[in-house]
């Protein structure tokens, strides 16, 4: 997805195959760190992205006023 940032979403979806590579029998070591490195990335962009949307959180007082969290 070069210049397209990815969503929390596809990041969620590459990290289930990624898990899934994992679990197989049939992955070499080699290609288990590889693939274990790539999930760690995803994971880390995975949780700056959620950090990001947390500090959008709004949170809504008593007499209906937004406010940023």
């Amino acid at each position: 997805m070069a210049g397209k940032e990815k969503t929390i979403e596809s990041i969620f979806e590459e990290l289930e195959e990624k898990v899934n590579l994992l679990e197989s029998r049939d992955i070499t070591l080699e290609d288990a760190f590889k693939t274990y490195a790539e999930g760690m990335k995803l994971l880390k962009s995975c949780n700056d992205k959620l950090d990001k949307v947390e500090k959008k959180v709004m949170l809504m007082n008593e007499e209906g006023n937004v406010s940023e969290f």
